[in-house]
């Protein structure tokens, strides 16, 4: 089966890309897989206080998580997959789409403000050349008429 790959953030725009995502995998049969990046300088502490925070990272994921599955679920008869990997956001994305042969397309939200579509787009389509995948990037300011409309 081929599945989406999508990233979970606090970005605004991560809401389009799960959307899209979800709507696509819906519409094709596929599967969508989340993948959240927790940074490895969150936890530049005592090993004791280092292991509480990534606990606490975890949680605040699996619970984010929770509220888009429960939408692909219900909406789009999908359930997504969560994996999350600690270290640098590209690093860890290339390596997920490496490991795991059946994603078939990295799906990203791109920002709307004036400084671009996000330091993660910015930094993916330098390497994008090189990609196994293709990349599908959603405006962040699309609506869900749109969205739908689209997939």
């Amino acid at each position: 089966m081929r599945k989406f790959l999508v990233i979970l953030d606090d970005s605004r725009e991560c809401l389009n890309a799960m959307r899209f995502a979800a709507m696509r995998a819906a519409k094709t049969g596929g599967g969508v897989e989340v993948l959240a990046v927790i940074y490895p300088e969150e936890f530049n502490h005592w090993i004791g206080v280092s292991d509480i925070m990534r606990q606490e990272a975890r949680e605040r994921i699996n619970a984010h998580f929770e509220v888009f599955a429960k939408w692909m679920r219900d909406r789009q008869g999908i359930d997504p997959k969560l994996v999350i990997r600690e270290g640098e956001p590209v690093p860890e994305i290339l390596e997920q789409v490496r490991d795991d042969p059946e994603i078939g397309v990295l799906v990203l939200g791109a920002g709307t403000d004036k400084k671009g579509p996000g330091p993660l787009i910015k930094q993916l389509t330098k390497s994008s050349g090189s990609l196994p995948i293709p990349i599908t990037l959603v405006p962040g300011d699309l609506s869900k008429e749109r969205l739908y409309a689209i997939t």
